[in-house]
């Protein structure tokens, strides 16, 4: 299994999908097919700014103390 891509890369590769999308150049299969890659993508990337939201509220619930506690959202 290989490392989890940042949200950096992963906006950039939706970026792509909607590129192609855009471009009209993709039948209806890929099109479905891209447009349910984009999908999963954004759900990962919300995921990820979620858990920082919650991060930075765990940090300033602490009066601007930096003490950082372990979340996981649970799917």
């Amino acid at each position: 299994m290989g490392k989890e891509k940042s949200f950096e890369e992963s906006m950039q590769e939706l970026e792509k999908i909607v590129q192609e999308l855009e471009n009209n150049d993709l039948n209806l299969d890929e099109s479905v097919k891209k447009f349910e890659d984009g999908m999963e993508i954004s759900k990962k990337c919300n995921k990820i700014l979620e858990e920082a939201e919650k991060k930075i509220t765990i940090l300033l619930e602490n009066n601007g103390e930096i003490e950082e506690k372990n979340f996981k959202i649970e799917e």
